[in-house]
């Protein structure tokens, strides 16, 4: 049993060693590219935040402040589709010590605004009707899907340029993409500040500054092995 165990051993080493697979050359590359927008819209977060000790007013409260923010976004002729209610909450916050229960109420509405000489006047407006809480504002651009397709393929004719560079010396030649990898992170936008005038500023000859904008810039990163011929 011990030498019929012995010869398949051999056997299949023999046979392994018989198919062993051709190495392909190849080289591997990093590639980055990246594209640089100025921001054509705002996405603004905004709270009304309302405390007290009884539940029922300071939800009313609250309900009337958001009321009035909320009319003062339609006057400002935002599409219904750029503004909405993003959270709602009621919660109670008990006091060790005093041994008191109160009630803090928050409303968010999210806001699209298209429109950036608005900006002032919006964020002027929202805090006047009763927002006293800006829980962000984001520079955006409504064109990001064709801006993050153009930075990928950026960042492949910047791998194949690399590599060409690398195998130039050895009088080799790059042949086709064996595997390409995705490096990119997620999207966050990241302005670039330059300084915008306001439209009121501009109007009046002034060189008060009230808005830097900046660019967005937004990167894709990818690795790629090519065969090398």
């Amino acid at each position: 049993m011990r030498k019929l165990v012995l010869f398949l051993t051999i056997m299949f080493m023999t046979m392994s060693y018989g198919q062993e697979t051709k190495q392909i050359p190849q080289i591997n590359v990093n590639g980055e590219g990246k594209v640089k927008v100025a921001p054509d819209q705002v996405c603004i977060s905004a709270t009304v935040e309302t405390k007290g000790n009884n539940a029922k007013d300071v939800k009313k409260q609250n309900d009337e402040k958001m009321d009035a923010v909320l009319k003062f976004i339609k006057k400002m002729n935002l599409p219904t589709a750029d503004f909405k209610t993003k959270q709602v909450a009621l919660n109670p916050q008990y006091d060790y010590e005093k041994k008191k229960t109160s009630y803090n109420a928050t409303q968010t509405v999210e806001i699209v605004l298209k429109d950036l000489s608005k900006y002032d006047e919006l964020m002027e407006g929202l805090v006047q009707q009763g927002i006293n809480r800006i829980d962000r504002v984001s520079f955006e651009s409504s064109k990001l899907t064709s801006l993050q397709s153009e930075a990928r393929k950026l960042a492949m004719k910047d791998a194949k340029a690399k590599a060409e560079d690398y195998v130039s010396v050895l009088g080799q030649k790059v042949g086709k993409a064996y595997i390409i990898s995705d490096n990119s992170q997620i999207y966050h936008p990241q302005p670039m500040y330059a300084a915008m005038k306001s439209m009121a500023a501009d109007n009046a000859g002034a060189e008060n500054e009230t808005l830097a904008i900046g660019e967005i810039e937004i990167t894709a990163n990818v690795s790629v092995s090519f065969i090398l011929d």
